[in-house]
């Protein structure tokens, strides 16, 4: 698995507690948690905005998230929820259905099926996400329902015949396309909005993801939420051993001014890798700030080693079209596409562990593939970061 900044948020924390297991907890109060649903509906009491990762393998919290919109509360705080799993291109497809009108779904699954990243064509959680916030408008007075904004940058895939027609794949696009959309729907028209993103795209002092692009006008509007991924010693047989094994489930705990805060950002194992402008892959840490500049709170949902990973519904690994479209895109792209490939064989090897796997460091075969995957950029006329030269 090649680490990026896309992902390396699945990689956050991984090695934290077997850390601080052996060394002594940072300076900083002990951090308290609250239950998570009224903390986080509080926190639209005071913010535009809350972003939070979803449909990055963790079931745990995409099923945590599908309870947060359950709650009748939620639409009294909430205008809108912007996706990272949606296709700009059919927004207006999207508005439709959302609003309860007569869509085929087979139309509607384009939204997220047919996206830049491939975690979110097979996802369960957004086969079940779309239909559910439909319905739960179809129980709330028109001022109060919801509106799903897609996030990634519009792609036709029926247009993709070479990597060179990918160019909306490039991260810099992809959080320049998220921003817009974030100050053109949500926040220069005042609305509240959740944000579903991998938590690299929605961490402050960052000018180049979405959160910082658009914090530079508007700032102070966002309360980002990070995982505790790992923070758990996940080698040790004893779950009593974890320094959160009397927190609620699910719990949030604030990062400043705690000991969890404190903890540098290049203390994570997992290192990211960057290539040069001769294509020679290394790895390389974050900068060092301390994760409470980063994220505003931490969510708790239980024993990280015994996370549960989203399955791929059987409905999806064994539907032909799907997987040869996917399987046309992974061999036209390669990369991070590769893994679809051979999805119903890893749906059947999932189903027999429902744990969640975690991410492993980077390897030398992971700096081969960076380095493969810059050389073939540029012969597509890229540079290195997937701009075009």
């Amino acid at each position: 698995m090649k680490i990026t900044f896309k992902n390396l948020m699945v990689v956050l924390l991984l090695s934290i507690g077997r850390n601080l297991a052996a060394q002594a907890k940072p300076g900083g109060a002990e951090p308290v948690p609250q239950p998570a649903i009224p903390a986080i509906l509080a926190a639209f009491d005071k913010y535009e905005v809350v972003g939070m990762s979803e449909a990055h393998r963790m079931k745990d919290e995409d099923d945590f998230i599908l309870m947060l919109i359950r709650t009748p509360a939620f639409s009294q705080k909430v205008n809108d929820i912007v996706v990272e799993c949606g296709n700009s291109l059919y927004q207006p497809i999207l508005d439709r259905y959302i609003a309860g009108e007569n869509v085929p779904f087979a139309d509607v699954e384009k939204v997220w099926r047919n996206t830049t990243q491939p975690m979110c064509d097979a996802s369960e959680f957004f086969q079940d996400f779309y239909p559910l916030v439909r319905a739960i408008n179809q129980k709330l007075p028109q001022e109060k329902r919801l509106r799903v904004l897609a996030g990634d940058p519009p792609i036709d895939w029926n247009q993709v015949k070479s990597v060179k027609d990918f160019d909306t794949s490039d991260t810099y696009v992809r959080n320049q396309s998220i921003a817009k959309v974030m100050e053109r729907e949500v926040l220069s028209k005042h609305r509240r909005a959740l944000m579903l993103f991998g938590t690299f795209h929605l961490m402050h002092e960052n000018p180049t993801n979405a959160v910082g692009v658009y914090e530079k006008n508007y700032p102070n509007s966002t309360f980002v939420i990070g995982g505790l991924e790992g923070l758990e010693n996940v080698d040790s047989p004893f779950l009593s051993s974890s320094p959160f094994s009397n927190w609620l489930i699910p719990s949030l705990a604030l990062s400043k001014g705690t000991w969890l805060g404190a903890l540098p950002l290049s203390h994570f194992e997992g290192p990211a890798i960057k290539t040069d402008k001769n294509c020679v892959a290394t790895y390389f840490y974050p900068e060092g700030k301390p994760i409470e500049k980063l994220v505003d709170a931490f969510l708790y949902l239980g024993p990280p080693s015994l996370a549960l990973r989203e399955q791929t519904p059987a409905e999806i690994a064994s539907d032909p079209d799907l997987t040869a479209e996917l399987n046309r895109r992974a061999t036209l792209i390669g990369g991070y596409w590769i893994d679809v490939i051979d999805m119903g064989r890893s749906s059947v090897r999932h189903a027999d562990n429902p744990l969640l796997d975690y991410a492993k460091p980077p390897s030398a075969a992971d700096l081969k593939s960076a380095e493969a995957d810059c050389r073939q950029a540029r012969q597509a006329g890229k540079s290195p970061d997937g701009k075009a030269q």
